[in-house]
C-alpha cells in the first residue's frame, strides 16, 4: 500500500455546529460496516479557506474500508484511539459549492468542484467543510460520479507513474489492472506510449483490454513471474507475488512500485512488505519506489487536465445510494471491485 497522508494545505473535515442538520454516514466505534448508520448530525460550519460543498458524489478506496475497522493499528493515534476522531468516513467526493469562508478566492457558490475531504474523512454526508487547496473545478465533460472517483486512486497511479519515469517504447505491467488505481494507471501509462500490459482475472479481462492494455494476463491461467518476460515497470496492486518473484520479471534496470493493501497485517498493513522491498532492492541495478499520497493541488490540477483531455475516463463498478454506504463498504472490502465504487448523493447523475 502506498502511505496516504493529509498535505501541509489540508485540514480535516469537522463537524461544528451551526444548528443545521444533514444526512451522514457515521460510526461511533471501529469494527465491520454493522457499525456504520445513516444519521441526522450537524451541518458543518466554515473556516475562513475553507469551502462547504453540497456533495453529488463519494467514492469508497479500500482506506476507508480499513480505517472503519481501526487498521492499521499503528495509524490510529491519528484516526483516533478508542474511536474515530471524525465520525463520518469518506475521502474523495465531488460536488457544488455551497458556500466559501472569507479568504477563498479560487471559489463561489454554484461552482463544480471534485478533491479530499481531509485525512479523517467526512465525504459520505451531505456536505462537508473542505480546504480551498484541497479542491479544482470539475470538468463540464464527466460526471460528479467519475469525479469523485480520481482523487485518491488517481494522485496514486499518477505519482506512480511519473515516479517511475515510464516513457514510450517501455514495457510496463500492472498487476491489479481493473481495480480503481489499476484502470487509472493504465490509461495514464498509455498516454505517454509505454506498452502496457495489465493482470487481472477472467471476468475483466476485456475492461482491462477496453482501456487500452496492449496485452492482458488472466492470472487464474498464467503466472506472469514465469513467462520469461521482462518488464521495465511494475506496478504491483495486489502483492500476490514474492518479491523475489516481481524481481524476476523486472529487468536488471527495472522499477516496481509495491501497492497491495496488506491489511490482513492488522498492525502495520504494508508496512512489513515495504521494509523488505526496501532491503531487497538495496543491491543491485534494479529499484523499488514508495511515496507518500497527498492531496497537494498539483496533482488535483494535473488529473484535472488528464480528464478534460479525454486521457483518462474513470470505470465506474456500481453506484449505491447514501443509506447503503454500509453495503458499498462490505463490497470494496471484498477486494474484487472493478473500477471504483462511488456513492451517490444529493442527486448526484450529472
Amino acid at each position: 500500500m502506498i502511505t496516504t497522508k493529509p498535505s501541509e494545505t489540508e485540514r480535516p473535515a469537522t463537524a461544528r455546529a451551526d444548528g443545521t442538520k444533514m444526512k451522514a454516514v457515521v460510526q461511533y466505534g471501529y469494527g465491520t460496516a454493522d457499525v456504520l448508520e445513516l444519521s441526522e448530525i450537524d451541518r458543518p460550519t466554515l473556516g475562513a479557506d475553507e469551502v462547504l460543498v453540497r456533495v453529488r458524489a463519494a467514492a469508497v478506496n479500500p482506506a476507508d474500508w480499513a480505517i472503519m475497522g481501526g487498521l492499521p493499528y499503528i495509524v490510529r493515534p491519528m484516526y483516533g484511539m478508542g474511536k474515530p476522531k471524525n465520525p463520518v468516513r469518506g475521502t474523495d467526493l465531488a460536488g457544488e459549492v455551497e458556500a466559501v469562508g472569507a479568504s477563498v478566492t479560487r471559489f463561489r457558490p454554484g461552482d463544480e468542484v471534485f478533491g479530499w475531504s481531509g485525512h479523517l474523512g467526512g465525504a459520505f454526508a451531505e456536505y462537508v467543510s473542505v480546504s480551498e487547496a484541497a479542491l479544482v473545478s470539475k470538468p463540464a465533460s464527466v460526471t460528479f460520479e467519475q469525479a469523485a472517483a480520481v482523487p485518491m486512486a488517481g494522485t496514486v497511479a499518477l505519482l506512480a507513474i511519473r515516479g517511475g519515469k515510464v516513457q514510450a517504447g517501455q514495457r510496463i505491467l500492472v498487476n491489479g489492472a481493473s481495480g480503481g488505481i489499476g484502470t487509472l494507471a493504465v490509461q495514464i501509462a498509455k498516454s505517454l506510449g509505454a506498452h502496457v500490459t495489465g493482470v487481472t482475472s477472467t471476468k475483466n479481462v476485456e475492461l482491462v483490454r477496453s482501456i487500452g492494455a496492449d496485452e492482458v494476463i488472466d492470472y487464474t491461467k498464467v503466472d506472469f513471474t514465469r513467462t520469461g518476460q521482462r518488464y521495465d515497470f511494475i506496478l504491483d496492486n495486489v502483492a500476490n507475488h514474492s518479491l523475489s518473484e516481481l524481481r524476476r520479471a523486472l529487468t536488471t534496470k527495472g522499477t516496481l512500485v509495491p501497492n497491495g493493501g496488506g491489511f490482513e497485517h492488522r498492525w502495520v498493513a504494508s508496512g512489513g512488505r515495504l521494509i523488505g522491498a526496501k532491503v531487497s532492492f538495496a543491491f543491485g541495478t534494479q529499484k523499488v519506489l514508495t511515496f507518500i499520497a497527498t492531496s497537494k493541488q498539483e496533482n488535483l490540477v494535473a488529473l484535472k487536465e488528464l480528464l478534460e483531455a479525454g486521457t483518462i475516463t474513470p470505470v465506474i463498478d456500481r453506484p449505491y445510494s447514501l443509506n447503503q454506504t454500509a453495503d458499498a463498504l462490505r463490497y470494496v472490502g471484498q477486494g474484487h471491485a472493478r473500477g471504483k465504487v462511488v456513492i451517490t448523493v444529493n442527486g448526484a447523475g450529472s
